[in-house]
């Protein structure tokens, strides 16, 4: 580890101590994380700081000496901030350079205890954060998916897939990925004509239209945001599938019922840890005795924590990624038994890179229907995303459920073989 101050005069920071303080803890900040590559900052009165040693190397500027102070006690949430603000600027490397050394380098260190007074702190308060009655929840789902149809369009494939891809084979492309996740799914769900399908968390209905349209089944999906269940519900009137498929604008904790299927991809991340039993007893209670359910999630492979507090505060307010030694708890007491487990490892790390690559080709149309600080928000997000999935611990889990160890075969193969075709 080498540390290169190239620090100016001190006149040059004209009797400024909050300067020097920042500069300090700053310093003493990055020592402690950085153990892999180079980070070299150009500071507000154009000193230089350059901590590390070797590849890869990225360089910056903090354009005031509040944003340093802030990147040095509050990274977490500074650092999306700062580069929203326009606070934080890249001079060698772009955001997803910067982000993928720090995962690097923070993925090193898998800690077991929630390190620090405040993280302790905001440990005990997470049930707070994440708890989601029903108002709460519809609210916090149009903070994010009542977005503009437009944006959406700019970086997901054909059918709106926001969620994980399944890269089968290597040179897949995104929109084939997210066919094979489709498919994926309806091999685990083993989906036979006539049967009553529930999507819950339907999104823009593409899961749900495809599974009618391949295997023949009666689809109810619910959703909270009023934009996706408008879009759905016009995609399954166009494809002439309205007497086969429907899309309500309902939270899943008032349906009633009896479904042979459950499907529910990338809704679990917004239940919150306090209503985990609360999500699993209702699926048990609207699956019927010989049923099958397939839950897609994102999940931690490392204890439970606490939400990230930038992308609580800007993307997914009541979101929270679960360890999986939180939720088979809330399965076993639900009284469902687990059939099946899956982990996919670097599947949607591959998925949020196209998605940004996307984005960032479609930067000027996304800046007309908001503004760049959004774009600069979006963009930090979906790179964070991709580098927290490479290095620091997030996968994608499917669990397949039933109330009967004899509802799908015993052997494993039925998942992989005779997909229906794309």
């Amino acid at each position: 580890m080498s540390v290169s101050n190239d620090t100016p005069p001190m006149t040059t920071f004209r009797g400024n101590f909050f300067g020097q303080m920042a500069r300090s803890l700053l310093a003493h900040s990055l020592r402690q994380m950085l153990h892999t590559g180079t980070i070299a900052i150009t500071l507000p009165d154009g000193g230089r700081l350059v901590i590390g040693q070797g590849l890869p190397r990225v360089a910056l500027k903090l354009h005031d000496w509040r944003t340093v102070f802030r990147l040095a006690t509050n990274p977490n949430l500074a650092a999306g901030e700062s580069y929203m603000d326009g606070r934080l600027t890249m001079e060698r490397g772009d955001i997803y350079d910067l982000l993928d050394l720090c995962m690097i380098n923070f993925g090193q260190k898998i800690s077991r205890k929630n390190d620090g007074f405040g993280a302790r702190l905001r440990f005990l308060g997470r049930r707070l954060m994440m708890n989601n009655p029903v108002g709460r929840a519809q609210k916090n789902v149009a903070h994010h998916y009542d977005l503009s149809d437009e944006l959406f369009e700019l970086f997901l494939d054909e059918q709106r897939q926001y969620s994980c891809a399944y890269f089968a084979e290597p040179d897949m492309s995104l929109d084939e990925a997210q066919v094979a996740k489709i498919n994926h799914i309806a091999n685990k769900l083993q989906l036979k004509p006539g049967q009553r399908l529930l999507d819950i968390g339907s999104g823009w209905g593409g899961l749900g239209l495809a599974l009618a349209e391949k295997s023949g089944v009666d689809v109810t999906g619910v959703t909270l945001s009023v934009e996706q269940q408008r879009y759905a519900e016009a995609d399954a009137q166009s494809r002439g599938l309205s007497d086969q498929v429907r899309f309500k604008l309902l939270d899943y904790r008032k349906l009633s019922g009896r479904f042979d299927r459950i499907v529910s991809v990338g809704m679990f991340e917004h239940v919150g840890a306090p209503r985990y039993q609360e999500y699993f007893d209702k699926v048990a209670k609207l699956l019927k005795d010989d049923g099958v359910a397939l839950i897609h999630t994102i999940a931690s492979l490392k204890p439970p924590s606490t939400p990230h507090p930038w992308i609580r505060k800007y993307i997914f307010p009541g979101g929270y990624i679960p360890s999986l030694s939180e939720i088979t708890p809330a399965i076993e007491n639900s009284g469902l038994v687990v059939g099946d487990i899956e982990v996919l490892r670097l599947h949607y790390a591959d998925t949020l890179r196209v998605w940004r690559q996307r984005f960032l080709q479609n930067w000027d149309k996304a800046a007309a229907l908001y503004d760049q600080r959004f774009c600069r928000m979006w963009e930090f997000y979906l790179a964070s995303c991709e580098a927290g999935f490479r290095h620091n611990g997030l996968v994608v889990v499917q669990i397949q459920l039933s109330k009967n160890q004899q509802a799908v075969p015993l052997v494993r193969d039925y998942m992989y073989g005779n997909e229906p075709e794309s």
